[in-house]
């Protein structure tokens, strides 16, 4: 076996490796200095990326992401834009954090593409909107609310927003073959984190409220704030997308305290998401 195969390995399993990586991708600055390729925000040209990518919204999921590929390393960090490189199935595929939100998600989509990316997968956490939806659960979304801006850019109003259905299905296949409760229901996509947790603070609280009572008697599960900004860019641009989250609370319950989150089952969705990746891309081969 190769020897840095197997030192990964074992740092992996003392969970080093990620620590590594992460501190490496925040400490690098040995880009090259040619910005004349460049893209403007994620500092990449074509050259270093795959056209397989996860798109997770934090630096921190990020890491963790690219320490479950094999022989992954840090590209570049810039702005809420960290890069990671890493390998399934023999083929080099990307981590890209996007931040949180509509607007830099739609940033990093627009520049992977014209880096050629034809396929995305959101790692994420998103909140229950249903009894149907608990902590700790994997969310696969099958379609999204347009309760934010941007996807308004790219689909007139009336369109429906939902990923790419052979990695929807992918991913129902990989939840199945887990032990984990897994929901694919509609997410609502919202524009500003705090319209949902405290709506009545807010002076259009009476058309806040409406719309969520709406959502939610036509039957959305969960809520969140990139799918819907993910799944119109790719209609729109011919490329495939999908979502896979865990749920970070249960129904009608909400915590502002870090010490609540579920970081530790973040690795149901990222297992999942693997997986599923792996797969689409193990297709793909075997198309050729």
């Amino acid at each position: 076996m190769n020897i840095l195969y197997l030192s990964i390995q074992i740092l992996k399993k003392f969970k080093i490796y990620v620590a590594l990586v992460h501190f490496v991708c925040l400490n690098d600055t040995n880009k090259e200095q040619d910005v004349s390729k460049y893209n403007t925000f994620l500092g990449i040209n074509c050259n270093k990326i795959g056209k397989y990518v996860f798109i997770p919204g934090s630096i921190e999921r990020a890491a963790l992401i690219a320490g479950e590929l094999d022989s992954s390393y840090c590209v570049s960090k810039n702005r809420e834009f960290a890069i990671y490189n890493g390998f399934l199935n023999g083929v080099e595929v990307s981590v890209v954090s996007t931040g949180i939100g509509e607007n830099s998600t739609s940033i990093a989509l627009e520049e992977l593409i014209q880096n050629g990316v034809h396929t995305f997968l959101r790692i994420g956490s998103c909140a229950s909107a249903s009894t149907k939806c608990s902590i700790g659960d994997v969310i696969i979304a099958s379609g999204a609310v347009r309760m934010e801006t941007v996807s308004n850019c790219y689909l007139p109003e009336t369109s429906a927003c939902f990923p790419d259905f052979s990695f929807f299905r992918t991913l129902v296949n990989e939840a199945k073959k887990s032990s984990y409760k897994y929901d694919t229901g509609v997410t609502i996509t919202k524009a500003s984190f705090y319209t949902e947790v405290s709506p009545s603070t807010k002076p259009v609280s009476d058309k806040l409220l409406s719309s969520w009572n709406s959502y939610l008697k036509a039957g959305a599960t969960s809520t969140s704030m990139e799918e819907a900004t993910i799944f119109a860019i790719g209609k729109r641009k011919k490329v495939r997308t999908a979502s896979v989250a865990v749920c970070a609370t249960n129904f009608n319950e909400y915590s502002n305290l870090a010490k609540d989150y579920p970081f530790g089952w973040e690795k149901r969705a990222i297992e999942v998401g693997i997986k599923a990746m792996a797969s689409m891309i193990l297709g793909d081969i075997n198309e050729r």
